[in-house]
This record gives structure tokens, C-alpha cells and sequence, in this order.
């Protein structure tokens, strides 16, 4: 017992020092001065994405950090991928936007809109050995576009006309891998993120001319963050004058810089692509500890508390009990996840960081199936060892604890053990909401090199292992807890 007591002590200290390192903020000397948090996607090069030394860059970047630079205000970059960036702008999570975002008539219903920094058209890409040279070609078969975007828009608008049908992706790499393993016959995409791509290793081919030319614009909540709105004008205005937006579109559009990307893809072999990115998916794998650590933690004591009123003798809260269990998980997660980081929000008028609205959401998710089994443990020890113990005079909750609790344990020890596992595999849907764990992580770094195979096989390798492990330790501790 009193190495339990330590043992518990222990991990109570660990667990508080790990929050200590999530939520601790760094001490900003100038309190005063704003800083603008701004979303992007980072999976949409050249506009935006992660380079080999895994720092955010590409046109839009560059441009939204001259701007700030010049205008005298600070921003703080946030890669949560365009369809979440999108919805935390609604929901006030964010004070910009800037990620490859075209103006339209429907999008101003939402938002407000810089003046245009960059004007582009819709083409239509194939496999390089496809036959298909134009939209009538398309009758009968399936096209892939991603979410969101105006280049979807497009595709959606001319699918009855050529009788095609659709198939969304939330990320421009497994839209491209789509067509070039044949199950699409044609993508849709912006002509300079298409061009790009192919220069850079994707093995399709432009077969249209650009159409429903749009402009891409900077964008803020609609009626909201005005003078950042203004800055980002009077900032563009400036740089258009002064020659550095023609810099900035020169790095990475101009001729040198394709060649680089082009000599740069053929030295991506397995080994080479790991010593890149080791640091980076590293990085992701702290995270996805963090996130599952923290979230068992918070999970065992939701679940525990809710499992054990559903076996007191109280109607109202064995009722309780049983609809938390059943709404939690009945919910999907990624459902769950976006209704507390956009709809919450909206709802409160309060920021929720994405990292707590992740812990918030496994520890829901997660806690309504610990409280299934821990209610189910109790409910498998036999009806008769209450009667004993209360025959002999001990109450209820005393009972509880010494006599029905120890014996219930035993069946719940080893489903604790698999939560933990399932929760670290739930911490990848969080990508969703942009936090950059390992499986966002991945993405991330495919969407520079479009090396999906060997950077998904990596990230597989990686989960595969840690599992192993807590798979390892949960036959260890099953085996401890019969003998």
C-alpha cells in the first residue's frame, strides 16, 4: 500500500509538471503591444507550407510578415489548415486569415477582405499518361477537388453540365495521389499551386487553360479586426511600390526556384527524408504524449466519477450517468472536437486554444468509455459481496471501497491500459483543429516534398511502435494483476 501511495504521488507530480510545460505561456515584456494571431494552411506551396528546415514559408507568409514588419505590428502564424481556419475565423479564434483564400460574392457574407495581392485562374489537371484532354471528357467518371476552395467551387458548378461526379480531400497531396493512382481521373486546383506541384514531383499534367479567374485576399471576421484590415492594405500598398512583393513572388514562382525544388526531389530516399524530418516528427510525437497523457489523466477522473454514479443507489444520478456515457459516445469525435473549438466559441465569445479544446474533447470522448467499464467492473462483481459487507456493518461507501472497488479494479485495469492506447490513436483527428501532432505533423512535411508514401510510412512506424509498447505493458500488468 505505501508503495502505491508513492506510486500515485508520483505520477500526480509528473502529470503537474507536464501542465506546467503545456499551458505555462512565455512572460511578454512589452504586455501592451498586439499581437494578431493569424491562420493558414501550410499544405498549400507556394502560398504557404513548411520547408526543409520545417519553417513556415511561401508567398502568403512571406507577405503577411513584410507587411507586419513594416507596418509595426507583431502576428503569430497558425498552420490549422484552410477548412479550420475558415471556421475559427467565424468563430473569433483567430484575428486573420491568409491562406490562398479567394474573394467571392459568398464569402463576404462571413468576412472582409483586403484589397487583391494576387490574381489566378482554375485548370484542370490528369495523370501524365491520361487521354483525357478536356471537361466533355470527363462524362460518367470521377474527379477530385479539395475542401473548401475555390477551385472546388468551380468543379461543382460545371459537374452537371459534363456529367461528372466528385470526391473531396481535405489537403492538395492525397487529392493529387488520387488521380495519379487512377481512382480520379482529373483534379481541379489553383494554375499556380498546380504548376508548382508538378515542377516539384507530382506526376500529373495541366490540360485546360486557367478559368473564373479570381483574387486571393487577406481576411479578418466580418466587422471585426478593421485596423489590422487597414494595415494589411496600406502594407500591401507599400510593397507593391517598393519592389519587395515582386521578391517575394520571384522566390518562390521564378525559374530558379522550380529548378531548386525539381534537383531537390531526387535526393528524397527513404534515410535522406528521415534525417530532414526526424526533428519535426520528434516534435509531433511529444505532442501527441502530451495530449494523450493529459487526457487519460482528465478521462480516468471524469469517467471514474460518472461510472460510479451509475452504480449508486440514486435514480436521478444513475441517470445521469447513463446519458453522459451515451451522448459522449454517441458523438464521433470529429464532430466533438469541432463543436468545442468553433461552435463553443461562437456560442461564449471566448477563445478556446486549440490544445485545451483538444484535451477538452478526449477527455469527454474518452471518459464516457471509461465510465462505461468502470460501471460495467462494478457491476460484474457479485451482488452477494455487498450483502456480506454490509451484513457485517460497514456502510455503503466503505463497502464500496474496500470490498466491491478492489475486486472491480482488477477487471478494469487492463481496459484502462487500452484506452490509453485508443486515446493516442484518437489524438491524430485533432489535426482536424490544427494542432500539430504527429499526424498533422505529417502532413505538414508531404505537402513540401509530396513524399506521402515514405513520410505516412514513418508516421505509421512511429504509432506502431508506441503501441507495441503500451500493448507490451498491458499483457504485463494483466499477468502482474492475476498473479
Amino acid at each position: 500500500m505505501k508503495r502505491a501511495r508513492i506510486g500515485l504521488l508520483s505520477i500526480i507530480c509528473g502529470v503537474i509538471f507536464i501542465m506546467g510545460l503545456a499551458f505555462s505561456k512565455p512572460v511578454n515584456v512589452n504586455a501592451a503591444e498586439k499581437v494578431y494571431e493569424i491562420g493558414t494552411d501550410v499544405t498549400y506551396p507556394p502560398f504557404e507550407f513548411a520547408n526543409d528546415q520545417n519553417k513556415y514559408v511561401g508567398i502568403d507568409i512571406d507577405i503577411m510578415k513584410t507587411i507586419a514588419k513594416n507596418e509595426g505590428f507583431k502576428v503569430d502564424i497558425k498552420p490549422i489548415g484552410f477548412n479550420a481556419a475558415v471556421q475559427a475565423l467565424d468563430a473569433g479564434q483567430i484575428d486573420g486569415m491568409i491562406a490562398g483564400t479567394t474573394i467571392t460574392n459568398e464569402r463576404k457574407q462571413k468576412m472582409d477582405f483586403s484589397d487583391s495581392y494576387f490574381k489566378t485562374g482554375v485548370v484542370m489537371a490528369v495523370a501524365k499518361n491520361s487521354s483525357i484532354k478536356s471537361y466533355s471528357d470527363l462524362k460518367g467518371k470521377r474527379v477530385a477537388i479539395k475542401t473548401g476552395t475555390a477551385a472546388g467551387d468551380y468543379a461543382k458548378s460545371i459537374q452537371k453540365k459534363y456529367g461528372f461526379t466528385t470526391v473531396t480531400f481535405d489537403d492538395s497531396n492525397n487529392m493529387y495521389d488520387d488521380v495519379s493512382t487512377g481512382n480520379s481521373v482529373a483534379c481541379f486546383e489553383d494554375q499556380p499551386v498546380m504548376q508548382y506541384a508538378i515542377k516539384t514531383g507530382a506526376k500529373l499534367k495541366i490540360v485546360t487553360k486557367p478559368a473564373e479567374g479570381g483574387y486571393y485576399g487577406f481576411a479578418v471576421k466580418r466587422g471585426k479586426n478593421q485596423e489590422l484590415l487597414k494595415k494589411f492594405n496600406a502594407g500591401l500598398k507599400e510593397i507593391k511600390a517598393n519592389g519587395q512583393y515582386e521578391k517575394i513572388v520571384t522566390k518562390y514562382l521564378g525559374a530558379s526556384a522550380m529548378a531548386s525544388e525539381k534537383k531537390d526531389k531526387s535526393q528524397n530516399t527513404f534515410v535522406d527524408l528521415w534525417n530532414q524530418n526526424k526533428d519535426a516528427l520528434m516534435g509531433g510525437l511529444g505532442q501527441t504524449i502530451i495530449l494523450t497523457v493529459l487526457s487519460i489523466i482528465f478521462a480516468t477522473i471524469f469517467g471514474v466519477l460518472i461510472g460510479l454514479l451509475g452504480v449508486v443507489p440514486n435514480k436521478l444520478a444513475n441517470g445521469f450517468s447513463t446519458t453522459v456515457i451515451y451522448v459522449f459516445r454517441g458523438l464521433p469525435l470529429l464532430v466533438l472536437a469541432l463543436f468545442i473549438y468553433t461552435g463553443v466559441p461562437n456560442l461564449l465569445g471566448e477563445k478556446i486554444p486549440a490544445f485545451i479544446a483538444g484535451i477538452i474533447t478526449l477527455t469527454l470522448n474518452e471518459g464516457a468509455y471509461t465510465a462505461a467499464f468502470v460501471k460495467g467492473g462494478i457491476e460484474a462483481v457479485d451482488d452477494g459481496q455487498m450483502e456480506a459487507a454490509r451484513s457485517l456493518g460497514l456502510p455503503y461507501g466503505k463497502a464500496m471501497r474496500r470490498v466491491i472497488l478492489p475486486q472491480g479494479l482488477k477487471i478494469m485495469v487492463p481496459s484502462f491500459i487500452n484506452q490509453f492506447i485508443i486515446t493516442l490513436k484518437d489524438t491524430s483527428i485533432l489535426s482536424i483543429i490544427g494542432i500539430l501532432e504527429l499526424t498533422q505533423t505529417g502532413k505538414i512535411i508531404i505537402a513540401r516534398n509530396l513524399e506521402g508514401f515514405k513520410i505516412w510510412t514513418m508516421v505509421a512506424l512511429i504509432y506502431l511502435i508506441i503501441i507495441t509498447l503500451l500493448t507490451w505493458l498491458s499483457k504485463w500488468v494483466e499477468r502482474r494483476m492475476k498473479s
